[in-house]
């Protein structure tokens, strides 16, 4: 796991033809590199959340309680996971449109593996000021994703700017949705706070 992070971040395109060859099933992959990388941005999310809160100058630090944000962390982590699933049914769905051959396998590696450096920059959570940094690793991710489609779903070369900018748009829609969702359970663990 560890080669496989090192190599996805410093030489994508190689990985991505020793990827392509490989016989990792979803549930693998699931199992033995998305649950344990999606966990970093959860935990080290809920710990600058609810251990190190926010500096707000003049008017102190402010912390999350625990319980909401292990809520937070809990509802991050689940949806993370579905929302990987998801984008790579998507881009599977998507890849005759644009000349692509159909592979559910490789439309989940394509996704999964291109998430590793917003991931890994996902300890950065432990100090919520530093978000911007994660932000930066997630077009790092995207830069990796546009590098993936060629060798896993055979793009033609000239079809995979648009394949990808599509895949981009669906992504922002879905990352939109979940974003609702995890707001919405969110605010319904704290209402019980609000006391006026």
């Amino acid at each position: 796991m560890i080669e496989r992070i090192k190599n996805i971040l410093i030489s994508p395109k190689t990985e991505w033809e020793k990827i392509k060859g490989e016989p990792a099933g979803i549930a693998q992959i699931f199992t033995g590199y998305v649950i344990p990388l999606a966990l970093l941005p959860a935990i080290f999310g809920f710990l600058g959340r609810a251990l190190i809160g926010i500096n707000l100058g003049i008017l102190g630090t402010f912390r999350i309680p625990l319980v909401y944000s292990i809520a937070w962390a809990v509802v991050y982590f689940v949806l993370t996971l579905i929302t990987i699933y998801v984008f790579a049914l998507i881009i599977n769905a998507l890849a005759p449109s644009f000349g692509s051959k159909q592979d559910i396998i490789k439309a989940f590696k394509l996704v999964a593996y291109s998430m590793t450096p917003a991931w890994i920059a996902g300890v950065l959570n432990i100090f919520p000021l530093l978000a911007i940094l994660v932000l930066l690793a997630g077009l790092y991710s995207l830069y990796i994703l546009y590098l993936g489609f060629v060798p896993m779903m055979e793009t033609p070369k000239d079809k995979v700017i648009v394949y990808f900018i599509v895949s981009i748009v669906v992504y922002i829609v879905i990352y939109f949705v979940v974003s609702a969702l995890s707001g919405l359970v969110l605010n319904m663990a704290w209402r019980p706070m609000i006391r006026f």
